[in-house]
């Protein structure tokens, strides 16, 4: 089944490149850059203009359905989903998995109807539990920059079956610690972009990807 498949592909990638530009253009080459650099699970937001276009374009250059080993193997998701229009229009245009900044139970019912695995933003413990009684396998922590990596412990105390993805405020100095706390993946937005947007120069974005995919795996052990 492919929703489990791409459930697995993204939970062993780790992390997650969530790509915000100006331009459809723009962002499809902050993707390559990163997928070069290590980071197989590509977040396209709606927020960028003509989003769509780069998702379709970038679901035919990487297509997960090839092996996970491949150079031109990666993950391309959507994000910023406010409303299941927007999730259908995106997963037609290609995004294998959808990812909100909020809790609504259309898109995940949509998303479910499609076999599309779904990352809802949560921010408290009734939102989780919602999450997981309306059939979502991957919670978003959003914006993780409010809490520390202690509150996923303190959230799978009564929730172990949670799986939960921080998002906002991780970087290279802390995502060991969310690591160790029990997250199944991490977000990884401005940080990752900010200073290739500033400068120009999107290799940076490249360099910047390979360490976090380095500080990841070390933070697994792997």
């Amino acid at each position: 089944m492919k929703k489990l498949r791409v459930l697995q592909q993204l939970t062993e990638a780790g992390v997650v490149a969530v790509l915000r530009a100006d331009s459809a253009e723009e962002v499809a080459e902050m993707a390559r850059r990163a997928i070069k650099g290590g980071i197989k699970a590509i977040e396209i937001t709606m927020t960028v203009p003509f989003a769509l276009r780069a998702i379709e374009q970038l679901s035919k250059e990487y297509s997960s359905d090839v092996s996970p080993d491949a150079d031109n193997y990666a993950i391309i998701g959507v994000g910023t989903v406010l409303d299941p229009e927007t999730a259908r229009a995106a997963i037609l245009a290609g995004a294998e998995y959808v990812v909100a900044p909020a809790l609504n139970a259309d898109t995940i019912k949509l998303c479910n109807r499609y076999a599309i695995p779904v990352m809802p933003g949560t921010m408290t413990i009734q939102e989780i539990q919602t999450a997981l009684e309306l059939g979502v396998d991957v919670v978003k922590l959003f914006p993780g920059n409010l809490y520390s990596p202690s509150v996923i412990p303190s959230i799978k105390g009564p929730m172990p079956q949670a799986n939960i993805m921080p998002t906002g405020g991780v970087s290279l100095d802390n995502l060991k610690d969310w690591i160790k706390a029990g997250a199944v993946a991490v977000g990884i937005g401005s940080d990752l972009t900010k200073e290739a947007v500033k400068t120009g120069d999107f290799s940076i974005i490249e360099q910047k990807s390979a360490a976090y995919v380095t500080a990841y795996r070390e933070a697994k052990g792997i």
